[in-house]
């Protein structure tokens, strides 16, 4: 069997079934742009240095995490067509991966986090712009922030419960909200919100009329609420830092004010602690320096 012939069947059968919406997409769409280079292979044929040689070609102009993703899709379609039975062996255990290089963490400074605040809350199209206001107080994801309804907030108790996601999509009549679930089980989370943020939503959802807290009843693509931001930071001359750069100061201002790894985990939505300690890191040592010059004072 032809490799391309064996990829059609294996995102019928294996991928769409099984997978979320967006992550059959992902997969089709790298075996359409890249695995096909491979498709006129026969699977007996796909050996190691095959591989290998598919890999440096895109190693040398993609960047290295676009890279192990697609050997991550390759592996995975050729373990599938192994236990299928229609291959005797897959060679993708000797292929050597590019080394990923973790994506410095950019964010707001305060003077910059407090001048898109004082915009925020002072301008007539508050209604729109507040969801950067949560995100830079809760650390969400776009997705989630997009997908919020005002039934996610329990004021009384104060939480917001993150129990879905959105992507844009687009069919036969535009553009649709795709929902699904959070993006991992611990995405499924529950957020404390500070009292001034809660005070600011009740108004919010006063003026509001709507279902969805960034929108109301319009369905606001995230392609569209990227552009929003992108034209606020312009507007106030701030440098362009991309929608994620809130969830960054968020962490970033949590930690300076001294919260535990652990809980900022728990509420970033993180695997474990340990993603939060690789990614933050750098926040983290300036932490621990204003921490060990309280102790140098202690010094006479």
């Amino acid at each position: 069997m032809k490799y391309k012939d064996w990829l059609l069947e294996w995102l019928a059968t294996c991928v769409k079934p099984t997978a979320k919406e967006r992550t059959y997409e992902k997969y089709e769409r790298i075996c359409r742009k890249h695995l096909s280079a491979l498709g006129e292979y026969a699977l007996e044929e796909l050996t190691t240095p095959v591989l290998q040689k598919f890999v440096a070609e895109r190693t040398s102009r993609l960047a290295p995490n676009t890279v192990n993703v697609i050997i991550s899709v390759l592996k995975s379609s050729l373990k599938k067509a192994v236990s299928y039975g229609v291959a005797e062996r897959e060679h993708t255990g000797g292929i050597s991966r590019p080394r990923t290089v973790e994506n410095k963490v950019k964010c707001f400074s305060k003077e910059e986090q407090k001048r898109l605040e004082q915009y925020i809350l002072g301008s007539k199209k508050k209604q729109k712009l507040i969801g950067i206001l949560l995100c830079l107080y809760t650390g969400l994801r776009i997705g989630e922030l997009l997908a919020l309804t005002w039934e996610d907030i329990d004021f009384t108790a104060g939480i917001l419960s993150v129990t879905k996601s959105c992507h844009d999509g687009w069919g036969e009549g535009g553009y649709k909200k795709l929902l699904e679930p959070p993006k991992t089980k611990t995405s499924a989370r529950v957020i404390p919100l500070p009292k001034q943020i809660i005070g600011v939503l009740k108004k919010a959802k006063r003026e509001s009329g709507g279902t969805y807290i960034v929108g109301g009843d319009k369905s606001v693509s995230v392609r569209s609420y990227q552009r929003t931001f992108e034209l606020l930071q312009r507007k106030l001359h701030i440098p362009h830092r991309g929608f994620h750069a809130l969830r960054h100061t968020f962490a970033t201002r949590t930690l300076e004010c001294g919260m535990d790894v652990k809980t900022l985990s728990e509420i970033l939505g993180h695997k474990n602690p340990t993603v939060t300690l690789n990614r933050y890191v750098h926040s983290l040592m300036e932490h621990k320096q204003l921490m060990m010059n309280r102790l140098g004072k202690l010094l006479q």
